[in-house]
């Protein structure tokens, strides 16, 4: 009972529950009128937002090598600590809707080729800098240049031109894409002075928080800023600390004792068990997020669809849900979409777990029977040294060498992901489907991890952003999904849940399916009792 009432009390909180719905629901548990009354009242309380404290966030995904230039940002600690400082020009809602940050409003053309973003008025950079859209274009500019190494390239390279029109930033697109609002919320492309090119990594832009210093993969800390436009309906703590635990046990041991308030990828197989420790809880949401071995088609031996035809073959998927997230995901398919995407095709066959299939593929591959390495750390995902070791044994079931190394944490992301030809990896997914395949399947794509790069894939990319008719751009998508899963370089076993575990001291909390720990807007959106 004790558990539905704290359920309860975070649905007060969170203002999904009137005091009618509570009484009546504590007096069909058994719960006396006064009791009742006098919880009401504290989760009521706990629900008006509380100004002071600082939030600290142990968070997985972070590395010496770690930058603020958000051009880089790839994993999930630089991000975090972006989410403080940096705002683009709208951020993606909970519920897939547009919300507007450093633009106000905006609107496309009939034909979705020009959209005008128009700049919110008033608004300033951490440095007392006017935002103007001479700035905005800047930075657009900025990541259109093949030079930033941008994880946003792929998504801005249809830009044609751009002009800065008073308080309005207007681009024009090759090809039309209803989208694009959508893209332009990348959390690549943060509106810097002069676009950042400069100094992209100030970490100066227009966010709640300001940083106040930064130790790669040790900790960032940020302090509140005053000028915020936001004004006092956000950004309530004094201070936000973004800690690097890329340790599971030390990240929950942290939570547990009450070193930090938020924890993110909390490990499926104590996900249960922590959920039931007093003073914290789990929360967990499905989304679009998913856990990844990647090939590099371009090398060998995965140059030879047969080859990565087997390995997809050899994958026990359901055993992976099973044991690696135990419930808290579902199957992959071999394609980065799935069911939370618009425009999603569910007819598309499952691909199922067949050794006599992967033993065939692997016999016409012609491969030489040298050892096939997969590369994995425990900082790839939860749990990935693990589903590595799944792999290996159906894969030598089917008569496939897999064999694994084991990659330390510190480095993954520079040294070994996007460049080692075969590894394991993860992505949060992006909120239409134009997006996450333009961030890694668009053969310019500097995010591009499998080294995919075909000229008709990317012209049915094209031609879906184009097309306004839904249905037409549904079967271009499936059309897209199923080339990708056939011969494409991406083994996707799972898509995962994003688990985070937080203190109840921090009130206001919702996960979000765009992204872990709020879509990292937590020490925007929430507060402490």
């Amino acid at each position: 009972m004790k558990d539905q009432l704290d359920f309860m009390a975070q649905n007060v909180t969170a203002g999904k529950m009137t005091r009618r719905e509570f009484m009546g629901k504590a007096a069909a548990l058994g719960v006396s009128a006064a009791v009742a009354s006098s919880m009401f009242a504290d989760a009521a309380k706990a629900a008006s937002p509380v100004k002071g404290g600082v939030l600290k966030m142990g968070v997985q995904g972070g590395e010496s090598t770690n930058s603020q230039d958000p051009a880089l940002w790839a994993s999930d600690v630089p991000i975090a600590g972006g989410r403080n400082w940096a705002e683009t020009l709208v951020e993606v809602g909970p519920d897939g809707s547009l919300e507007g940050l450093v633009a106000e409003s905006w609107e496309g053309s009939a034909d979705a080729k020009t959209w005008r973003f128009k700049i919110r008025k008033g608004i300033e950079f951490s440095n007392g800098k006017s935002v103007t859209a001479e700035d905005v274009m800047r930075t657009m500019e900025r990541h259109t240049n093949e030079d930033s190494q941008s994880g946003a390239l792929g998504i801005v390279k249809g830009i044609e031109s751009m002009r800065a029109d008073g308080d309005v930033f207007e681009l024009t697109l090759g090809v039309g894409n209803a989208d694009m609002p959508y893209l332009i919320g990348d959390y690549h492309l943060a509106i810097q002075p002069g676009g950042g090119f400069d100094n992209p990594t100030e970490a100066v832009s227009t966010g709640p928080y300001t940083l106040e210093s930064d130790e790669p993969g040790v900790r960032m800390t940020f302090k509140r800023n005053p000028n915020y436009w936001g004004g006092d309906a956000v950004a309530h703590y004094d201070g936000v600390e973004v800690i690097t635990l890329n340790d599971a046990t030390a990240r929950t041991a942290a939570l547990q004792s009450g070193q930090v308030d938020i924890i993110n990828r909390v490990e499926p197989k104590i996900a249960q068990l922590l959920d039931r420790a007093p003073n914290l809880a789990v929360r967990n949401v499905s989304g679009r997020g998913h856990y990844v071995f990647i090939m590099h088609v371009d090398t060998a031996p995965f140059d030879v669809n047969e080859l990565r035809l087997a390995l997809k073959y050899a994958v026990n998927r359901e055993e992976m849900v099973e044991k690696i997230l135990r419930g808290y995901g579902g199957v992959g398919n071999d394609m980065p979409i799935n069911a939370a995407y618009p425009l999603f095709d569910d007819t598309i066959p499952q691909r199922a777990h067949d050794l006599a299939k992967a033993k065939e593929h692997y016999e016409k591959s012609g491969h030489d029977g040298s050892p096939i390495i997969l590369r994995t750390a425990d900082g790839a995902f939860p749990g990935a040294v693990d589903a590595a070791a799944l792999f290996q044994q159906s894969a030598q079931a089917a008569g496939i060498p897999l064999e694994i190394k084991r990659e330390p944490n510190d480095g993954y992301w520079s040294e070994v992901w996007n460049k080692q030809p075969f590894c394991c990896s993860y992505w949060g997914g992006r909120p239409v489907q134009d997006q996450m395949y333009s961030t890694a399947y668009l053969s310019s794509a500097d995010w591009n991890d499998t080294r995919w790069k075909v000229p008709a894939f990317d012209e049915m990319l094209l031609s879906a952003r184009a097309e306004l008719d839904e249905a037409k751009r549904k079967e271009t998508y499936s059309q897209m999904g199923q080339m990708l899963r056939n011969e494409g370089g991406l083994i996707l076993p799972m898509f995962n849940d994003f688990i985070d575990a937080v203190s109840n001291s921090v009130q206001g909390y919702e996960p979000d399916p765009n992204g872990p720990v709020m879509n990292w807007y937590a020490s925007k959106k929430t507060w402490k009792a």
